[in-house]
């Protein structure tokens, strides 16, 4: 079932505003990433890059197109893990936080 306009909204204003909100968009794309479930981690990155307006920072730190790293986050898209890491670690800096896999 699709997101309401509304939902989404609401989740880009939180992100605009909440540190640790964006913060954990990346741990949980992260997470979902290394759980193997890509789509997930594709949406949970482009709400955070949507919300703080990063797509040209990181495409322009990967020399990427801005248009090619949305068609990779895209619903048909399909990021080679490079370029997904690539995006992940821009991200992270830029909220200069450090990921870690940390065992449970």
């Amino acid at each position: 079932m699709p997101l309401s306009r509304e939902f989404k909204e609401t989740v880009m204003e939180r992100a605009k505003q909440d540190k640790a909100f964006r913060e954990e968009l990346i741990i949980e794309a992260t997470n979902a990433l290394l759980e193997g479930d890509i789509d997930t981690g594709k949406s949970l990155i482009k709400d955070y890059l949507n919300a703080t307006g990063s797509f040209p920072v990181v495409a322009d730190q990967l020399h990427k197109d801005e248009k090619s790293i949305r068609r990779m986050l895209g619903s048909g898209g399909n990021p080679t893990l490079q370029n997904f890491v690539g995006i992940l670690k821009v991200c992270s800096t830029s909220e200069q936080m450090q990921l870690k896999i940390c065992p449970h």
